[in-house]
């Protein structure tokens, strides 16, 4: 460990910043993880896109597919790869507590910078906030590595910015990706925004949360390497503009990677956002490959609604 359970807050709030993405996980055709892959991906993401930390193993990588051995190799596989060169916060999300102890100490015990673990979903609970801060402490007495908080709609509830703040103050809460409408996270940054990083996986909102709320961090989705390639790198430089208070001249380079998002957002059918996010990457040069089971692949008609989107969106790749 880089870092004490009781200095993880500190330590976070130094090194846990810029951009970071959600990886795509690999997968070959006949369903077995492409480790290969997912390594050449990284080397880009980190050494030609400078993302500055990686989000494993989360529901864009498919852990809800993935065998328990597999997502502790999708860990280790990681910090090989990144090895100093970019932070990894490890997605140890999962319905079954004791699966999600066993992840975040591999998680510590691997040498990854940071767990993350969406809220629980509750079955037959209707008041479940001391349930759920019951949930993070537990999860934070058993490891030292820092905690991100994750709330979204997939857990049947949002977690209030008051519960948000009341977890924030255990010893290794370090963050939380805040899947939520905008006054939500507004709030909360107002009330712990000085303590741990708050965060939303909106790229379109990144540059005003640096702005007005003074961010530091992008806690992350998949358009870092979807937006960008080796020769294109226009989230980059309006981040950069934004943190160095060049708003003006951020807005104007955000703006201009509007045909891009609108390309993506047009040609992405219903219901498959990783297989239309992994033909993306293999459109700009990286590892794509297919999803799993239940997930589904995109047919040769999205294909080509995809590639013709994109060949237009004026996103240089060469």
């Amino acid at each position: 460990m880089k870092y004490s359970r009781l200095d993880a807050k500190d330590y976070a709030r130094e090194h846990m910043r810029g951009i970071w993405a959600a990886a795509l996980n690999p997968f070959k055709d006949d369903g077995a993880f492409d480790e290969v892959g997912l390594r050449e991906n990284i080397r880009h993401w980190v050494d030609d896109l400078d993302i500055k930390g990686l989000f494993i193993a989360g529901k864009q990588g498919e852990f809800f597919s993935m065998s328990l051995e597999e997502r502790k190799r999708n860990f280790e596989i990681a910090v090989d790869e990144c090895d100093g060169r970019a932070g990894t916060i490890m997605s140890a999300s999962d319905q079954n507590f004791d699966t999600v102890l066993e992840l975040a100490r591999h998680a510590q015990d691997c040498g990854a910078d940071y767990i993350v673990v969406h809220a629980p979903m509750l079955h037959f609970v209707t008041d479940q906030d001391e349930t759920v801060y019951n949930y993070y402490k537990a999860i934070g007495d058993e490891v030292d590595i820092g905690i991100a908080m994750w709330s979204h709609p997939d857990s049947g509830y949002l977690m209030s910015p008051e519960l948000c703040a009341r977890i924030a103050d255990l010893p290794n809460i370090v963050a939380i990706k805040y899947s939520v409408p905008r006054e939500m996270y507004v709030s909360l940054t107002h009330m712990v925004g000085d303590k741990i990083h708050v965060s939303t996986a909106s790229e379109v909102e990144w540059l005003d949360n640096i702005e007005e709320l003074d961010w530091k961090l992008y806690l992350c989705s998949s358009p870092p390497y979807q937006l960008q390639s080796t020769v294109d790198q226009r989230m980059n430089e309006y981040t950069r503009l934004a943190f160095a208070g060049d708003f003006a001249a951020a807005r104007r380079v955000r703006d201009s990677l509007d045909p891009v998002r609108e390309a993506i957002k047009r040609s992405k059918p219903g219901g498959k956002p990783q297989a239309h996010g992994k033909y993306w990457q293999e459109l700009l040069g990286q590892v794509g490959g297919s999803v799993r089971a239940p997930l589904l692949q995109l047919t040769d008609a999205e294909k080509a609604t995809t590639r013709e989107a994109f060949e237009s969106c004026g996103l240089r790749v060469k």
